[in-house]
């Protein structure tokens, strides 16, 4: 909350400098001014929490909208990008995204100047500087997944540079990330290891957090998106220097993995640990079931989780992207009047997430699981209460799956604990069949599909009461870029990658299975799949990793970076939106399966394409292929 604090303190600051260099001079001539300049370098942060401005969140196959043209991720997510004016172009900063090449200069404005302040404690300037590094290797980065190769801006060039040594070629994938690592490594040595004064400090930069970004960094570099990419092979710069590797380098698994090592012995040492709701100060007495999945839900969304690396302080999950996610629990006169009740889970997702037993949909053997008629229509018993509404119907599918499943999505017939309600008695329940409460609006404001991200909404909002003229009560959070699980998954996939199946590779994935109410990976396959030895391979554990990501990391916006990484996307992206048929009030027609849009994405869609613009003003640049 400080950075968001002083950063609010600096805006008249911010827009009324000009870009000169005496302007620049009086920036560092005092502390404060110089370290509203500080605040100037985070404030290019892209809005991860933003549906219209972060690609990710809405970018992919998770989450879906009813309006094709709402926002840039969603018109990304129905092919309609372009090169004239490219949609979340975060290298020029046009149509809502943040300039980030012009956050890069103002960093390197920064880092020419900060030793000009007299009153500036040497210790202080250090980790200023560090900060500031790593905020340039972040951008840095931030573009490099969008763009692939980049140019690099290692320094502002002099205002006496002629015009062409201004025109900056891309750079090669290696090269870009040798630079990024090499900011990370410079920053690490003045970083705090962790955040004394949270209230005034919270999201500026620690070790814990270049340490992370580390790892995913080279996590990226070591994925087959960027190591050995042959689709690439051809983008050359206007020399003819390839700017994609030509072969498969293992060895830049093992990098990445002693890199993800090295964070998490970090975090751990830090006490970043796995969140979990049994040792939470604000936990009430519930059953062990509920405890699970407010462990699942508080571990994303919980307010400073103990799970929490690195929280986006200048992208708070506020009310906006809260309302979206949340459904409509009754009909009171001012429940959610204002509120949108719009993000729409895919079928898709809510199929991706595992039975109880811990593994996919159409691999359960258990006689309690039928795949072949998960769209049959059930009615909950008294037993179902936690999870389901009593003596109500809803689909098979919604029967005995995992519990992150119930934690992380709402729909028809589903329970929502939270928003106002503490305990196991007396729970929300989901009804969002045409005329019900969750029910599609005739002015817009519901689920294209019949599910919502429960997982987004923090535990501690509160949904307006039955008969109450109350509005809907946000307590924000800082949106997670990294949290705990994350790295976890990352390092287990990098073992993978670098020397298969092994205890350090299972354990944590377990350990992360664990939380989530599951049996072990060898438990679950060995006693209830019909592939019981697919996590003893190199390829089946590839399969089980980027499943348990999919669904772990589910609506967080990593899914949409993986996929590209992965080179999975154009399987992933080319087939069907599908969901519930929201038209009907009859329980049998409204579940019948209904694709919303067929989805095309296409070798180009990997890599954003560069404007046309820039282009014609650099003739140095090369555009992505395909583009």
């Amino acid at each position: 909350m400080g950075i968001l604090l002083a950063m609010g303190a600096c805006n008249k600051y911010l827009d009324v400098i000009p870009d000169n260099i005496a302007t620049i001079d009086n920036a560092f001539t005092l502390r404060n001014t110089a370290e509203q300049y500080l605040f100037t370098c985070y404030s290019f942060m892209p809005s991860d929490a933003s549906m219209s401005a972060n690609p990710a969140l809405m970018g992919a196959d998770e989450l879906w909208h009813f309006s094709p043209d709402s926002w840039g991720p969603i018109i990304i997510a129905r092919g309609n990008q372009n090169k004239l004016n490219p949609l979340l172009n975060y290298w020029s900063g046009v149509l809502g995204a943040k300039p980030l090449f012009r956050g890069i200069r103002e960093c390197n404005i920064f880092l020419d100047n900060v030793d000009k302040v007299p009153d500036l404690e040497l210790f202080e300037r250090d980790r200023w500087v560090a900060e500031v590094k790593f905020l340039k290797a972040y951008y840095h980065f931030y573009l490099f997944r969008m763009y692939g190769p980049i140019p690099i801006i290692q320094e502002n060039l002099p205002i006496s540079a002629d015009i062409e040594a201004v025109k900056v070629p891309r750079r090669s994938v290696d090269e870009v990330i040798e630079y990024v690592v090499g900011l990370l490594d410079e920053s690490l040595g003045n970083l705090p290891d962790r955040i004394e004064s949270e209230q005034m400090e919270n999201g500026r930069i620690t070790k814990a957090i270049a340490l992370s970004l580390k790892a995913k960094v080279l996590v990226t570099a070591a994925s087959p998106l960027f190591n050995g990419n042959q689709d690439y092979a051809q983008l050359t710069d206007h020399q003819g220097n390839p700017l994609f590797g030509s072969a498969v380098d293992p060895d830049k698994w093992q990098r990445a993995a002693n890199a993800c090592k090295e964070a998490i012995d970090f975090c751990h040492g830090m006490n970043i640990r796995l969140y979990d709701y049994n040792d939470d100060p604000a936990s009430v007495l519930v059953t062990p079931e509920t405890r699970t999945t407010v462990s699942i839900r508080n571990g994303f969304s919980r307010k400073w989780s103990q799970e929490l690396i690195w929280g986006n302080t200048n992208s708070m999950a506020g009310g906006n992207i809260q309302l979206f996610a949340q459904a409509r629990l009754h009909n009171g006169a001012s429940a959610l009047s204002s509120g949108n009740s719009e993000l729409a889970p895919t079928l898709k997702m809510a199929e991706l997430f595992y039975t109880k037993n811990g593994v996919p949909i159409d691999e359960d053997n258990s006689v309690e699981w039928d795949y072949s008629n998960r769209y049959a229509l059930r009615t909950a018993g008294p037993e179902d209460r936690l999870f389901l509404k009593p003596n109500y119907t809803t689909a098979a599918l919604h029967f005995y799956r995992e519990p992150r499943f119930y934690a992380n999505l709402g729909f028809d017939g589903s329970s929502w604990y939270g928003q106002g309600r503490t305990g196991d008695a007396d729970l929300w329940y989901v009804e969002a069949k045409l005329g019900q409460p969750a029910g599609r609006q005739s002015v817009g404001k519901y689920s294209e599909t019949g599910y919502w991200p429960k997982k987004l909404v923090n535990v501690e909002t509160v949904h307006p009461p039955v008969g109450s003229t109350a509005g809907y009560t946000v307590l924000p959070y800082a949106w997670p870029i990294l949290r705990l699980a994350d790295l976890y998954l990352l390092y287990a996939e990098a073992l993978n990658e670098q020397d298969g199946p092994s205890a350090d590779v299972y354990f944590y994935l377990n350990a992360i299975r664990s939380r989530a109410g599951l049996k072990t990976v060898e438990e679950s396959w060995t006693e209830h799949s019909t592939n019981p030895t697919k996590y003893t391979n190199k390829e089946g554990l590839r399969q089980i990793i980027h499943r348990e990501r999919a669904i772990e990391l589910a609506f967080e916006g990593q899914r949409f970076w993986d996929l590209r990484r992965w080179k999975t996307a154009i399987r992933e992206l080319n087939g069907p939106v599908r969901g519930w048929d929201i038209e009907q009030s009859d329980t049998q027609l409204y579940y019948r399966v209904r694709t919303t849009f067929n989805q095309t994405f296409q070798h180009r869609d990997y890599f954003w394409p560069i404007r046309e613009h820039d282009m014609i003003v650099n003739k140095n640049l090369v555009q992505n292929q395909g583009w």
